[in-house]
């Protein structure tokens, strides 16, 4: 999984991605990507998304959640981010302390708590990182 983000995260920071193949007639019957062609996307591909000062879990599987915040946060400090928000909704707390157990073994966290009501409040965490040098491994 974290090899699929890392890739994603390339992808999506890279100056000027490939444009996707034409995919036009592929839902014919018998039709299919052209020799050494690349398969059109499935329902497991990576979407690509750059990363900002914030980042909205609702996108991603609850499965998932854990592993994309250690690598959205490692990737954070990475482009000097001092300050970062994880929007992980209100709901019954499973995601939050999902997020929470994350954050309070992650190297590159020196700190964080609930966002303020203007930017979440409990639905979301408001979290410090360390400058990025030293062990930066997520």
């Amino acid at each position: 999984m974290l090899r699929r983000l890392r890739e994603w995260l390339d992808r999506a920071l890279s100056p000027r991605a490939p444009a996707p193949p034409d995919l036009a007639g592929l839902d014919a019957p018998g039709a299919g990507p052209p020799d050494g062609a690349p398969e059109p996307p499935g329902g497991d591909d990576v979407v690509v998304m750059p990363i900002e000062d914030a980042i909205d879990l609702h996108t991603f599987a609850p499965r998932d959640v854990a592993s994309v915040v250690e690598e959205y946060l490692h990737e954070a400090q990475l482009r000097g981010f001092r300050e970062v928000r994880v929007i992980h909704g209100r709901g019954k707390g499973v995601q939050r302390r999902v997020v929470r157990a994350v954050l309070s073994r992650h190297p590159a966290v020196d700190g964080f708590r609930d966002a303020p009501a203007s930017r979440g409040g409990w639905g979301a965490t408001v979290v410090w990182l360390k400058p990025a040098g030293g062990d930066l491994s997520p």
